[in-house]
């Protein structure tokens, strides 16, 4: 029988193939593979979860227990999906009607699960995923600045470059000028909600 498993700190296509190919090692029937979820089987009928966790942990990922932690997955795999202008979501959408839709719950409640278990808001962690994604595309330099702000969710190109500044200390123009563009892995952002105030003046 399959089983489902819901792994965390998977947020890229990158991510998706690496459990893939960790979990086929393993010699398991890979059905399906999903941002945060992964759907098995063995040949023996017998899925040893200890060691699947070893190989995930192995490579930055680990095994999801319990239905907090799954919430919490859940919840940043629709705030990284409106950080990077996911295509599919409903742009009129609030943030907040958006995550609740993805979650299943209300979004009173996810929100105060997510601050006290991350350290953060919801909002906190859409601003710095989005803060990454306008990094990453300024270091490919193929798009304007008013393409990135559209992309990215910002209502325009001075609303990017304010909050860009704010969080980072440089210009968006000063960043892109830089030689060595330093960016922060997605699934590795962390900061407490006083940095970033800090960092924005609040």
């Amino acid at each position: 029988m399959p089983l489902t498993l819901h792994i965390k700190n998977m947020v890229c296509d990158r991510c998706i193939r690496v459990v893939r190919e960790e979990l086929s090692k393993l010699g398991l029937d890979v059905r399906s593979v999903i941002l945060g979820e992964a759907v098995v089987a063995s040949p023996s009928g017998r899925i040893n979860t200890e060691e699947v966790r070893a190989i995930l942990r192995a490579n930055g990922f680990d095994l999801l227990d319990d239905a907090d932690a799954r919430t919490i997955e859940h919840v940043k795999r629709a705030a990284i999906a409106i950080a990077r202008g996911d295509s599919s979501r409903d742009r009129r959408l609030k943030h907040s009607t958006t995550i609740a839709s993805a979650v299943g719950r209300d979004y009173k409640s996810v929100s105060a699960l997510f601050s006290s278990l991350e350290g953060m808001t919801i909002e906190t962690y859409i601003i710095l995923q989005r803060i990454e994604r306008v990094k990453e595309l300024l270091r490919y330099d193929e798009k304007t600045l008013s393409e990135i702000a559209f992309e990215t969710g910002y209502s325009s190109v001075a609303h990017l470059s304010n909050q860009f500044k704010k969080v980072t200390g440089l210009s968006a123009t000063e960043y892109k000028r830089m030689k060595d563009k330093e960016r922060v892995a997605i699934d590795k952002i962390s900061v407490k909600p006083s940095t970033l105030a800090r960092r924005s003046g609040a």
